[in-house]
């Protein structure tokens, strides 16, 4: 596909408005009913979109999924469930504005991981936005203040389990096509979670389908934006709009679920997206050079 830099900045826009719009929806169905629950059946549909597209696939079936590190697909499964489920907790503990504050350190994550995992060079001036960035998540937790709690910790193992994810499928996607990586951690999951969703099932609402279905479904739009965002334009162009999935899902918070805004979490959640916005900067000059 012909390189379109800005086709890729509005699908990345939209992307993260869907996904935002997914953020609500989790935050909703999983404070009445079950996280394990409403999780297993977003896997559910997004592994039936996923076995439907590799069928459809103009290689085949077989080879469109094929893969020499199933291994590797497996953990990347374990982790991005329990990404997933840390971060819809957490929705329901402490909000979609101060969940998002801590998250958006995800990104610096990612770098500080590529590092010792990939053997990607990382400079000292990147390091200290790294530093930069876990200032500003300390001062939207606070340990050691009233407000703190354990849950407040939920969205950062959910940075840190994302950053592992991302770190295994750059790993993955060096010598393989792109789609078993999106197959494979859809399947997988949607597998492991089979018994442990039928486990905590509960009774849904007639009124709450919709709810349910919606979910799922602008999960996968979100995830088929993403997909068609990165196929128009390179990674470095798009990471500073992947920030808006923060600031819509804030916005969500604060408009539907009628969340507040506090001053120091909107201090440190814009000290920690400047340090990835800095990091980036920072990386783009080191590829020049």
């Amino acid at each position: 596909m012909k390189a379109s830099p800005l086709k890729g900045i509005w699908l990345m826009i939209a992307a993260s408005a869907a996904l935002a719009v997914q953020d609500g929806f989790s935050r909703k169905l999983a404070g009445d009913y079950n996280t394990l629950m409403v999780v297993a059946f977003r896997y559910w549909i997004f592994a039936l979109f996923v076995l439907g597209h590799a069928a459809r696939r103009p290689e085949g079936f077989r080879a469109a999924i094929g893969s020499r590190r199933l291994g590797v697909h497996g953990l990347r499964a374990l982790v991005m469930i329990a990404d997933i489920l840390l971060m819809v907790q957490a929705f329901t503990v402490i909000g979609l504005v101060q969940s998002h504050a801590v998250f958006a350190v995800c990104p610096l994550l990612v770098m500080a991981m590529s590092g010792p995992f990939l053997g990607e060079r990382i400079g000292l001036a990147r390091w200290g936005a790294v530093v930069l960035g876990l200032v500003g998540v300390l001062i939207i937790l606070r340990p050691g203040a009233e407000v703190f709690s354990l849950g407040a910790l939920m969205p950062l193992g959910a940075a840190m389990m994302w950053g592992l994810y991302s770190v295994l499928t750059r790993a993955t996607t060096r010598d393989e096509p792109a789609f078993p990586a999106v197959f494979w951690p859809a399947v997988l999951g949607a597998v492991i979670l089979l018994p442990l969703g039928i486990w905590n099932w509960r009774p849904v609402a007639e009124d709450d389908w919709a709810l349910l279905l919606g979910y799922a479904g602008v999960a996968i739009l979100g995830n088929w934006l993403l997909t068609k965002a990165y196929e128009a334009a390179e990674a470095s162009v798009l990471q500073p709009f992947a920030y808006l999935l923060s600031v819509f899902s804030v916005l969500v918070g604060l408009t539907v679920f009628d969340e507040r805004l506090e001053p120091l979490v909107a201090l440190g959640g814009a000290i920690v997206c400047g340090a990835g916005l800095l990091a980036l900067i920072l990386a783009r000059r080191e590829a020049r050079r």
